[in-house]
């Protein structure tokens, strides 16, 4: 199948917001995930001062998972589809928590202006139809030393982990994703994006690409199926001055 791209992606978010988060909650361990990738930022003072951006926040969960990890940053959560972010919105966050609606190729257009002190970005980069641009231009927002957390499908590139994760979505994943009122194209191409995008390691030489350094792949220690599929990369911009390639 061809995967889905910009419009034809957010219209996919679109329609399956409504179903989203009883989907994902199925999964015991999505949340508990979440948080220990944004822990792994290591914000000083519970993000006291700091700046902290939730990349492709979906229907929240991200954001929450920052929240618990920096309850005293302002964080700024945006997304492309509104579908998603009118779920987000709608819950009830603290004060220093905002959202915006924007693709993460236009952030300026939409008011979001660096510099940050930290971005997450959850299961978004495979989403992306120029993922070197935008992780380019992320590194541009963040302040000199500003740290990234990456947290993504993105196989070990054993032979094992892609088959495991051809089964779980096809049996589990997709059939699930069937029931809900989007349907099940955007389960398709969460299975095809993970199969057709990079592997961790070369994630992770993407991220180097782009200019970040200190960059390292961390698999999420979880039990099961996500071992070997689920990770999060860790990255820093560089804390010389007028770094701009």
């Amino acid at each position: 199948m061809t995967l889905l791209q910009d419009g034809a992606l957010t219209a996919a978010f679109d329609g399956a917001s409504a179903a989203y988060d009883r989907l994902v909650g199925a999964n015991p361990g999505y949340h508990r995930q979440l948080r220990r990738s944004a822990r792994r930022l290591a914000l000083p003072d519970g993000g006291e001062g700091l700046r902290v951006l939730d990349l492709g926040c979906g229907t929240g969960a991200s954001t929450a998972a920052l929240l618990a990890a920096a309850p005293r940053a302002e964080i700024t959560a945006v997304d492309a589809s509104a579908g998603m972010l009118e779920r987000a919105a709608a819950k009830t966050w603290p004060e220093n928590v905002t959202f915006a609606h924007t693709p993460a190729e236009d952030l300026e257009r939409a008011g979001v202006r660096g510099p940050f002190d930290a971005v997450f970005a959850a299961y978004l980069v495979r989403n992306l139809t120029d993922p070197d641009g935008v992780l380019t231009g992320v590194r541009r927002l963040l302040r000199p030393g500003g740290r990234l957390a990456v947290h993504e499908y993105a196989l070990s590139g054993a032979r094992r982990h892609r088959l495991v994760w051809t089964a779980v979505c096809r049996s589990v994943i997709i059939p699930a994703g069937s029931l809900g009122p989007g349907g099940p194209g955007l389960y398709r191409h969460l299975w095809r994006s993970v199969l057709e995008f990079d592997t961790a390691p070369e994630l992770a030489q993407r991220l180097t690409a782009a200019g970040f350094d200190l960059v390292r792949t961390v698999p999420v220690p979880v039990p099961g199926w996500e071992y070997g599929i689920l990770h999060t990369l860790l990255a820093r911009a560089p804390r010389r001055a007028g770094y701009e390639t």
